[in-house]
C-alpha cells in the first residue's frame, strides 16, 4: 500500500475515533440512514430506543454513571444537534443542552415534561401534606390521568428566562410510570410527524410501551398500596411524582438539586421527623455521596438502602428493573404487606 494511502486511513481512524469517544454519548448502534435523535438523559434515551425501534438511530448525550444536570456538551455534540432530526430532552434540567437546543435545533425538539402535568420543586414533605386525609379518588381526580394538555402554558412560563437558574417544578417526572406512560404516547406522535415515513411503527410501538407501563405502574401501586408506613427520607428530593401517585411522603435531606448541600437546621428537622414517623431507612443513591445519610441514619438508628432516580443508565438492567428495585427497596422500608 503506498505510503500517502495508509496514511490517510490512519488519519480516518484517528478521526472517526476521536468522534466517537469526544461525543462522550451512548449510541443506539442502528444501521446508517436511519431518523437521527438525539436524548438528554437515559430515562429519555431508554423511552425513545423502545419507540423508535430499528427505524432511528439514538444517540444519548449524558455519560453513563456521571449525574446530567452537570452535562456539558463537546463541540462534536453541538455539532450532531445541528443535523439530528429530533432532540429529546426536559428544558431547564441541563442548561447546556437548553442552548444548543435553542441555537441549533429550535424546531426539533421535544420537551418530555410538556407532556405531562408537572410538579412544584419541594425540598420535603410539604406537597404530601397538602394531600393528607384524601381518598385516592379525590387525588387522583385532582390530578386527572397525568397528561399536560391544561397546563401546556403553565409548563412553559415556568421555564421562562432561567438561563441555568433552578427551576420551579420537579423534572424527575419518569419516576411515574403513568406520567411516563403519557410522554411515550406524545413521543410516538412526534416521531410519526418528524418521519411520515415511518409512522404507523412509531404509533404501535409507543402503544406497546405504553401499555408496558402501565402495567409497571399497577404492580407498583399494589405493591405500595398497604404498608405500616408511609414516610420516605430521601437523599435529595427526586422522588416526587413517584410520592404523588402512590401515596407516600417524600421528606427529602436537599431540595430537587443533588448538589446543594442541607443546612444543619434542615438536617435536624429531617433527623426529627424521621424519629417521630419511626423511620427505618435513609434512601440514597449511586450517583451522590451517601456521607450525609449514613450520618443521619447512624443519629435516629436506621439503615441505609439505595432508592435509584434512573438519572443515568443503571449497573444492570434498564429502566423497568429499575423502578422494580426501587419497589421492592420501598416495601423492605415501608413494611408492606
Amino acid at each position: 500500500m503506498p505510503m500517502h494511502t495508509a496514511g490517510a486511513l490512519a488519519l480516518m481512524t484517528v478521526l472517526a475515533t476521536t468522534a466517537a469517544c469526544g461525543s462522550g454519548s451512548a449510541d443506539s448502534g442502528k444501521a446508517e440512514g436511519a431518523f437521527g435523535v438525539s436524548a438528554a438523559m437515559y430515562p429519555l434515551q431508554w423511552l425513545t430506543e423502545r419507540v423508535g425501534g430499528p427505524d432511528i438511530a439514538v444517540t444519548g448525550l449524558a455519560k453513563p454513571g456521571v449525574e446530567p444536570h452537570d452535562l456539558e456538551l463537546s463541540p462534536i455534540q453541538v455539532a450532531r444537534l445541528e443535523e439530528t432530526g429530533l432532540v429529546v430532552y426536559i428544558r431547564g434540567v441541563q442548561p447546556a443542552v437548553d442552548e444548543a437546543v435553542e441555537q441549533h435545533a429550535a424546531d426539533r425538539g421535544f420537551d418530555a415534561a410538556t407532556a405531562v402535568r408537572t410538579l412544584p420543586a419541594t425540598a420535603g414533605d410539604e406537597h404530601a401534606h397538602e394531600h393528607a386525609g384524601e381518598t385516592g379518588e379525590e387525588h387522583a381526580g385532582e390530578h386527572g390521568d397525568g397528561t399536560g394538555e391544561e397546563h401546556a402554558g403553565e409548563h412553559g412560563d415556568e421555564h421562562a428566562g432561567e438561563g441555568g437558574s433552578p427551576i420551579s417544578y420537579d423534572p424527575h417526572i419518569w419516576l411515574d410510570p403513568s406520567r411516563f406512560a403519557t410522554v411515550a404516547t406524545k413521543l410516538g406522535e412526534r416521531l410519526a410527524a418528524a418521519d411520515p415515513a415511518h409512522a404507523q411503527g412509531y404509533r404501535e410501538r409507543a402503544a406497546k410501551v405504553a401499555a408496558e407501563l402501565t402495567a409497571l405502574d399497577g404492580e407498583m401501586t399494589r405493591g405500595l398500596r398497604t404498608c405500616a408506613s408511609n414516610a420516605i427520607v430521601t437523599s435529595h428530593a427526586a422522588f416526587a411524582y413517584l410520592a404523588d401517585r402512590y401515596r407516600l411522603r417524600q421528606i427529602g435531606v436537599s431540595g430537587v438539586n443533588p448538589d446543594a448541600e442541607p443546612a444543619p437546621a434542615r438536617l435536624a428537622q429531617v433527623a426529627e421527623v424521621a424519629r417521630r414517623e419511626k423511620v427505618t431507612t435513609i434512601f440514597t443513591e449511586s450517583l451522590v455521596s451517601p456521607k450525609v445519610a449514613e450520618v443521619l441514619a447512624s443519629e435516629v438508628g436506621a439503615k441505609t438502602a439505595v432508592l435509584d432516580p434512573i438519572e443515568s443508565r443503571p449497573a444492570s438492567g434498564d429502566y423497568t428493573s429499575a423502578m422494580r428495585r426501587n419497589l421492592t427497596a420501598l416495601q423492605a422500608a415501608l413494611r408492606c404487606a
